[in-house]
């Protein structure tokens, strides 16, 4: 948090808040200066809408009224429609995919970039907590800031975005969208397990593969070993380029705060 950083100044901020399916985490930017004024992260969460909900009611400063609110939350309820077929007359038929225990709101994010749209709802806890709190929140799914890491990258890029328990993984080639998926994760043996699946499934020439990883890993730990057996390319993917001073984040890994950062950029 930056000290200096004044509440009453909240309506020139925006509130920018990730929802995974174990961890949350929130940053506070203000538009007016350019400056990045706070970033938190609450990993491990048995149960994040709780956990959320908690936060809600005891962090005052998920409570100041916002320039703009947006949240990225996992929901296992998503699909990727191609933009030459996605018809908005048919969101209930796209909705006959999803199990039943969710939310009844549909939502759409287009992804001009990779051409597609995203239509997905929410787990009802998820949005219930939404609704009391951050009622005109702007809402996506949890991989939508992820994607805009994808933007711009080398022809084949695996993009991989971690919690403590999680990974979001990306496979990128010439500028097109060809996997995307969430994996829950233990331990660095799970996540090898998961890595050579995804090397067999997609057929990955790992030594034309470059990775890019953020969120929580760091060199040396489980995850980074595990990769190292297989690619030679790896690389912390840092936020997204922007004119906001991150100054705040010079004693952190500022990749951690990478996908975070990056849903300032969704649209």
């Amino acid at each position: 948090m930056d000290p200096e950083f004044d509440p009453n100044t909240a309506p020139d901020c925006d509130l920018l808040l990730k929802i995974t399916a174990d961890s949350f985490s929130y940053a506070i930017i203000d538009k007016n200066s350019r400056q990045l004024k706070a970033v938190f992260d609450h990993q491990e969460c048995d149960d994040v809408s709780s956990d959320l909900l908690f936060a809600f009611k005891n962090d005052s400063y998920l409570h100041f009224p916002y320039r703009e609110v947006k949240v990225s939350a996992y929901t296992p309820n998503t699909i990727a429609v191609p933009d030459e077929i996605f018809n908005t007359g048919n969101l209930n038929s796209y909705a006959n995919f999803f199990s039943e225990d969710q939310s009844d709101t549909l939502y759409t994010r287009p992804c001009p970039q990779f051409g597609f749209t995203s239509v997905f709802n929410l787990e009802k806890a998820t949005e219930e907590v939404l609704n009391t709190y951050l009622g005109k929140a702007i809402r996506y799914e949890q991989n939508a800031p992820v994607l805009v890491l994808g933007y711009d990258l080398e022809d084949k890029s695996l993009v991989l975005d971690f919690t403590v328990g999680s990974f979001n993984a990306l496979l990128i080639k010439n500028d097109k969208l060809i996997f995307q998926n969430s994996f829950q994760i233990e331990n660095a043996e799970e996540f090898n397990y998961y890595i050579l699946l995804l090397i067999q499934e997609l057929c990955l020439k790992t030594d034309e593969i470059s990775v890019k990883a953020s969120g929580i890993i760091h060199e040396q730990d489980g995850y980074y070993s595990c990769l190292q057996k297989y690619f030679t390319d790896i690389k912390f993917n840092l936020p997204p380029a922007s004119d906001t001073d991150q100054a705040i984040l010079e004693d952190m890994p500022a990749h951690y705060y990478s996908s975070l950062l990056a849903l300032d950029l969704c649209v």
